[in-house]
């Protein structure tokens, strides 16, 4: 059977010691804002809009990647961690879709999420913020707190 794969940017979002997350309405965890990365967008953008779309903040990049010249090409931000999800796993254990995700950090100035309105987004009061201490004490699936935790750190560390 053949496998479907889609590439999507998830990027945590930081504000002083805290990253925003939501529940996801179709699998029932909390995950911060992503989502899939369109035909002509590079993976960063994606992940940036998705932000903007999800929580209506104005995130800024949390990029460490060195700058390499070249003459007819540009240095892309490294993604922090890329994870492959099973999305759609059959009763034969196969698997029919995977997402290759692109996981960034980002800061944000404000803890006040206001999305414009957009179909099948969570609503404001949807979002949670968590601490590094409340993300270990949490029922959050362990790599959104390890990432989270990670998010928290390097966004702290740039500033």
């Amino acid at each position: 059977m053949e496998c479907t794969r889609h590439i999507t940017a998830t990027v945590y979002v930081v504000d002083g010691d805290a990253t925003a997350l939501h529940e996801h309405p179709r699998l029932g965890i909390r995950v911060p804002p992503g989502g899939h990365v369109g035909r002509d967008e590079l993976p960063h953008e994606a992940g940036l809009r998705e932000v903007r779309e999800e929580t209506g903040l104005d995130p800024v990049l949390v990029d460490d990647t060195p700058e390499v010249d070249a003459p007819a090409g540009r240095t892309l931000p490294d993604p922090r961690h890329t994870m492959l999800y099973d999305i759609n796993v059959h009763k034969d254990g196969s698997v029919g879709h995977q997402h290759v995700d692109l996981i960034y950090f980002a800061s944000v100035d404000s803890r006040t999420i206001d999305p414009p309105v957009v179909a099948d987004e969570a609503p404001a009061d949807g979002w949670e913020w968590y601490t590094a201490d409340e993300l270990r004490a949490s029922n959050v699936d362990a790599d959104t707190t390890e990432f989270g935790v990670e998010a928290i750190e390097a966004v702290s560390a740039a500033e």
